[in-house]
């Protein structure tokens, strides 16, 4: 087992200076928080093989992006169980201070990988012995207990009951929260909230790894379902491991945008970079799964994703503007969000032949027609969908002795999913035209809550090119 890390300068806690309930809750709300693990060392491995150059390397990356707070997750088994192993204890002092001496708060999460549920009593004891140092620490501003933890599991439920209040003694000033999974959702946090009547949370943890078209739909159910309660967005993203870098970028703007909207102040991404081979450790299910090595904003060498760009424009400027869904088609290869839709039917090409404006086009040539529609380019705007809203979106195309329908199209979704229906614009003539400007104007449907822009050619002999898209 590697010598503990010496611990780099921070902050000290002074009496004076001690946080209250109010004060730690408001600095929860409006985190510029980031889910983190380095890259060769992820999950419990990060404690195990303890690398404070590299967390330091890091996390003054993650400052430059504009975090402000940093979410760590800590294991039973990895600290020493139910009495934590000094040397582990001090890892974790050695963290916080790292995350101090780069302007970062730390939230911390405890029990991941965790069912030992029978056992209230040692849980509260080691959860009060790793908290202890950190009860009036400014650095440190809330404790999850349970990383998503599982209402429907009545002994998961029973144990929580206990270990709220013990740790709210321990620790009256630091705001105890729960998160969910993905899956469970909405429903699952106002299960939780039932459940927990009698020793209520100080805030909910929602984990979005959704429909981000849908973002603010699910946002507001989350809210619904605890409400008064505040909510964060404690976990989100998307894994490039079949999706692309652009996709992942457009992603989280509209979750950025979404949460704004809906007045949410705090969202923290999963996570901050790759995962390396082996850096998950065998023991866990998470390792056999490719997904979860590509959800970060950094590659596992280091270099940035074009979703860090998004997420330092958030953080900086509060702003998630629409370049990040390269409707000019200039964005290198892979950071582009658009997406082939019925390719069997007719693949677009982006290419530098024949652009309006800049460098690149995107062309169709000898299309078909599925049953289930045209083939076309699609992607979704950064801007939330809400009924009653205006919708503007218009691109130009030109023909090269086109044939069948070349137009676009904006297509309305449920908040579960199921279209609604669609608006068309103009079509482009047959032939051979110089580019044309088609339009769409319309009103978001009643059902609403998703919509995306297609870009269709289909029973076209010939070739069309589409360039400059504009949506709001």
């Amino acid at each position: 087992m590697p010598a503990p890390a010496a611990p780099a300068s921070g902050p000290k806690a002074t009496a004076a200076a001690a946080p209250t309930l109010a004060g730690r809750l408001a600095a929860v709300r409006t985190a510029k928080s980031l889910n983190y693990y380095p890259s060769d060392a992820a999950w419990s491995a990060m404690w195990t093989e303890f690398d404070a150059k590299k967390i330091q390397a890091d996390l003054a990356k993650a400052a430059a992006l504009g975090a402000d707070n940093v979410r760590v997750i800590v294991f039973p088994e990895a600290f020493g169980y139910p009495k934590p192993v000094t040397a582990y204890a001090e890892r974790l002092r050695t963290f916080v201070d790292i995350a101090a001496k780069n302007g970062m708060t730390v939230k911390l999460t405890l029990f991941d990988w965790w069912d030992g549920y029978t056992d209230a009593t040692r849980s509260i004891s080691w959860a009060k012995a790793v908290l202890a140092p950190y009860v009036d620490d400014p650095r440190v501003i809330a404790v999850e207990l349970k990383n998503e933890f599982q209402p429907a599991d009545a002994k998961a439920v029973t144990w929580v009951r206990k270990l709220i209040p013990a740790v709210r003694a321990a620790a009256p000033a630091m705001p105890l929260t729960l998160s969910v999974d993905g899956g469970t959702g909405a429903p699952g946090m106002a299960k939780i909230k039932k459940a927990l009547a009698g020793t209520p949370l100080d805030y909910y943890d929602f984990h979005f790894y959704g429909s981000s078209e849908r973002a603010l739909t699910e946002i507001r159910k989350a809210q619904a379902a605890v409400a008064p309660s505040p909510v964060v967005i404690g976990e989100t993203g998307m894994s490039t491991a079949a999706d692309s870098d652009g996709e992942q970028a457009a992603f989280l703007a509209r979750v950025f945008r979404a949460a704004g909207e809906a007045g949410v102040g705090s969202v923290s991404p999963w996570t901050f970079t790759d995962f390396g081979a082996g850096a998950i450790p065998g023991n866990s299910q998470v390792s056999e799964k490719p997904a979860q090595y590509k959800f970060g904003l950094h590659r596992a060498d280091g270099t940035p994703k074009a979703a860090a760009a998004v997420v330092r424009d958030a953080w900086t400027t509060g702003s998630t503007p629409n370049e990040v869904l390269n409707l000019g088609f200039e964005a290198k290869a892979g950071d582009s969000p658009w997406r082939q839709n019925l390719p069997k039917a007719g693949a677009a090409v982006i290419t530098t032949s024949n652009p309006r404006n800049g460098r690149y086009a995107a062309r169709f040539s000898g299309t078909k027609r599925t049953a289930a529609g045209l083939p076309s380019l699609a992607t979704s705007p950064i801007t939330p969908v809400q009924p009653g809203h205006r919708w503007r979106a218009e691109a130009w195309a030109r023909g090269a002795s086109a044939t069948g329908t070349t137009e676009i199209t904006l297509s309305w979704f449920d908040a579960n999913g199921r279209w609604v229906g669609q608006h068309s614009s103009n079509r482009l003539p047959a032939g051979t035209t110089d580019w044309t400007k088609l339009v769409v104007e319309t009103v978001a449907p009643a059902r609403a809550a998703g919509v995306q822009l297609h870009l269709k050619s289909g029973d076209n002999r010939g070739t069309v090119w589409f360039d400059d898209v504009a949506i709001s």
